[in-house]
């Protein structure tokens, strides 16, 4: 890839709407490109994600990891040139393990009911 090249993205999120239109460097960090597309998100989307973690890119297929410049992501436009590149956005919180008070407590009875059976 060439030192300095430039690349035409939009992203598109979950309704088919795209956001982000612009050219970014091939040494852009996709991490920088999800808090641009975090802080340009349309308000009255219904699904929004609330951090830059909430957010997954995926290009041709792939999920584009944080740490990586788009060059090493390996990011082209094909036989197409001048073309955009469509990445698309998918918003995906993270899943927090809460136990409930139910489930403390079915807890506890198993562990109850293990030490039984050890004894």
């Amino acid at each position: 890839m060439a030192e300095g090249e430039q690349f035409e993205l939009k992203f598109r999120i979950f309704d088919g709407t795209d956001i982000g239109h612009r050219t970014y460097s091939a040494s852009t960090n996709i991490a920088t490109l999800k808090q641009r597309i975090l802080s340009e998100w349309p308000q009255d989307k219904s699904v929004a994600p609330k951090s830059v973690n909430d957010m997954k890119l995926i290009h041709a297929g792939k999920v584009l990891d944080d740490g990586e410049t788009l060059a090493e992501s390996r990011v082209h436009v094909g036989d197409v040139p001048g073309g955009v590149i469509t990445m698309h956005v998918v918003v995906q919180p993270p899943v927090a393990k809460r136990k409930t008070d139910k489930n403390s407590a079915a807890d506890k009875q198993n562990q109850i009911l293990c030490s039984c059976t050890i004894l």
